[in-house]
């Protein structure tokens, strides 16, 4: 099991990574919509396990999961900046979780939406990458904005 959740724990560090690098994120979007899934250790407060929505790092690994009730989603790329501002910041708001590089078991990481903007953003100044962001202006602005919400 120990296993696992380091394996888990370093694809999602590869996600971050990588994504950082390509600004590119993907996801598997069919006519509904776009993959999700349940999470395995979140509940609402209701009981019910809180909904997670699927990236992937590149398009190889999201097509890899392409299978049984995904069968019919095509990959489709997200630009990372788009992904920061609108996915990751409406996915907070409506209660969502992020799942980074599930496999096609559906294991993944499982992140709360703000934190993996924080996460991302720190790989973004670690590699010196510049990102044109739209709502912000600058990521040290997106960055000092969601502390602010996380402080409340």
């Amino acid at each position: 099991m120990l296993q696992d959740h380091i394996t888990i724990k370093n694809r999602h560090q590869d996600f971050i990574t990588k994504i950082c690098e390509t600004e590119t994120v993907y996801a598997l979007k069919d006519e509904k919509g776009y993959a999700t899934s349940y999470s395995n250790d979140l509940e609402y407060e209701d009981g019910e396990p809180v909904q997670i929505i699927c990236f992937w790092s590149d398009a190889a690994r999201a097509k890899s999961c392409v299978e049984r009730e995904w069968n019919h989603y095509e990959v489709s790329p997200i630009p990372l900046n788009e992904f920061l501002e609108n996915w990751c910041l409406g996915m907070n708001i409506d209660g969502l979780i992020v799942g980074t590089n599930f496999d096609s078991k559906l294991f993944g990481y499982e992140a709360e939406p703000l934190e993996l903007v924080l996460d991302i953003i720190e790989e973004l100044k670690t590699e010196e990458k510049f990102l044109n962001l739209k709502k912000f202006e600058s990521i040290d602005d997106l960055k000092n904005q969601i502390r602010e919400v996380l402080e409340d």
